[in-house]
């Protein structure tokens, strides 16, 4: 009776079509077939990754469907042959754990080309040290190249990728490009020069016809507010090359998941590039953008400070600058305080800015609040407004094009990962003793530096476009509280604390409008522009109950 013929799973891995001589699928096929012949192994069957990264046996639909073949015992094999190591997997704890499970179901592993078979114990012992020494070699090539980026960026010089907007490259150093550099000093002017935030720019940058030129990383031919905030904080438009301001950080709980997190510490030289804005208005654009976050941090108001509702809203009915809330001490004739009047006043009645108004009419603060309330209570009872504003609530957004926007960055940005792990795994196949290798290996390390780059470009495209569409849904979600607040404001307005009442006007009133003179029936107000498209046509409601109406409000609606 003869000997028992031993079944075999044959596995070939390449991490592009294009493999170096020597690594095809057919070469690593045909070699270890002819392994098979001479030691009389039957193969039982064949499993091919082609075009998959050995980075993780994650995503390599072959190698996963032989361990479930494994697992199940259906062909009683005894053994996994691969050409070499390498194909098996470039990543230690992958490689250790896939063999465990293997040997588990009495499996071992052969590598033809190592000479490594796991049923002996040299042969776990080398693949324990081959695996960690190929993991380790991966590490040290992405070192080397983020080391050469590095003496890169403290020579001034690009450190790769597109060039920022306002400059173009050429031969590897940025020049100033004039076509989109009046944009740039455009949004730093306006930034350092007026109280505009990055929202007001865009908006003014697109009133005035300002758009952003087409170009290869950027078709969007508006700025957004992130990426005025962007460009407002970045060095290089001062003339400095900056590196390290964010760190990729390991995803805790992953094992191949990373992520940016912004640096505080990073290193900042001058650049070999010409300034589009001079250092001291960059430094003034940091010192504002500093100074608008602490603005917006929540600071707790000390017991018993008084909210002024409409202070900034209300405006001046002489020179139309925002009026604000504040306060006088009234006494009795014998010097003893009476009362505190709470009062709004124009703020250029004393000098400021070099405007000075002559409006000094002090309008009853609380008279003023209760005006507003009671018109925005005579609004809100009416039941075709209701149901506006319910219809309102329902509509839907469209992100259909930001959503496409963001699945071609991410297309391009995994093609990105998959040529990165195609030239590491052509690095690590390349052949020590080949008279060619040092001109093969720079070769490799050129292409793999300006993946990098293009990753990192896909990256901030895919968060720019992400910023963009939380953006817009954001102010989906608020315009829907303001309109569901809208909705029971008679039974919520009572039950709001002064800050929240505020924080209500902020979102819903662009501006209120007052009468020069206090009217006949006593009333102040004048007018109230929304921030919101609340209202399909202008309304006019009385806040005169007498059949004779003297002060007529209207009420305005301004679309965002």
């Amino acid at each position: 009776m003869g000997k028992e013929k031993i079944n075999v799973y044959l596995y070939t891995r390449v991490s592009t079509l294009m493999q170096i001589d020597g690594y095809s699928l057919d070469a690593q096929m045909t070699k270890m077939k002819a392994f098979c012949d001479y030691n009389g192994y039957g193969i039982a069957g064949e499993y091919e990754d082609a075009g998959r990264s050995g980075k993780s046996i994650e995503g390599r639909e072959a190698f996963n469907r032989m361990m479930d073949d494994i697992r199940s015992g259906k062909d009683g094999v005894s053994f996994v042959l691969v050409f070499k190591l390498s194909r098996f997997g470039r990543n230690a704890a992958d490689v250790l754990s896939a063999l465990q499970v293997m040997q588990d179901y009495g499996v071992n592993l052969i590598c033809v080309e190592d000479g490594i078979d796991s049923s002996k114990d040299a042969g776990k012992l080398m693949i324990s040290v081959l695996s960690a020494v190929a993991e380790i070699e991966r590490e040290n090539i992405r070192v080397q190249t983020m080391e050469g980026r590095i003496q890169k960026a403290r020579e001034g010089k690009w450190n790769g990728g597109f060039a920022p907007y306002g400059y173009e490259l050429k031969d590897g150093k940025l020049y100033i490009n004039e076509e989109e550099a009046e944009a740039i000093r455009i949004i730093f002017d306006r930034y350092v020069n007026t109280d505009m935030g990055s929202t007001g720019i865009a908006k003014y940058l697109e009133n005035h016809g300002i758009h952003k030129i087409a170009r290869q990383n950027g078709k969007n031919p508006l700025f957004d507010a992130a990426l005025i905030r962007k460009i407002i904080q970045n060095p290089v438009y001062c003339g400095k090359i900056a590196y390290g301001r964010r760190k990729t950080e390991k995803v805790i709980g992953t094992r191949n998941d990373y992520h940016f997190v912004p640096q505080d510490d990073y290193l900042l030289v001058e650049g070999l590039h010409d300034a589009i804005v001079s250092e001291e208005m960059w430094e003034q654009a940091q010192v504002k953008a500093v100074a608008q976050a602490k603005r917006y941090e929540h600071v707790n108001r000390e017991k018993g400070e008084k909210t002024h509702l409409l202070s900034g809203i209300v405006r001046c009915p002489v020179c139309g600058a925002g009026m604000y809330g504040n306060k006088s001490i009234k006494h009795r004739k014998d010097g003893t305080k009476y009362k505190d009047f709470f009062y709004y006043g124009c703020k250029h009645r004393n000098m400021t800015r070099g405007h000075k108004c002559d409006y000094k009419k002090q309008i009853h603060e609380e008279m003023l609040d209760e005006a507003v309330a009671e018109v925005i209570k005579r609004l809100v009872s009416n039941k075709k407004f209701a149901d506006l504003m319910r219809q309102k609530i329902n509509m839907e957004v469209d992100t259909s094009a930001l959503d496409q926007e963001i699945s071609a960055y991410e297309k391009q940005l995994r093609q990105c990962y998959s040529n990165k792990d195609a030239i590491m795994s052509d690095l690590d196949s390349l052949d020590y003793d080949d008279k060619h290798y040092k001109r093969r290996k720079a070769d490799l390390d050129d292409r793999l530096y300006r993946t990098y780059d293009k990753m990192d470009e896909m990256e901030n495209l895919i968060a720019e476009a992400k910023a963009k569409r939380r953006s817009i849904l954001a102010d989906k979600m608020s315009g829907d509280n303001i309109y569901k607040a809208l909705i029971f404001f008679d039974k919520l307005y009572e039950k709001m604390s002064e800050t929240e009442k505020r924080a209500f006007y902020e979102k819903l009133i662009k501006e209120v409008q007052v009468y020069e003179e206090r009217q006949p029936n006593g009333q102040w107000l004048k007018s109230i522009e929304f921030k919101l498209p609340i209202l399909g046509e202008d309304m006019k409601l009385s806040l005169d109950n007498s059949d004779s109406v003297e002060t007529i409000v209207a009420l305005h609606r301004t679309d965002m």
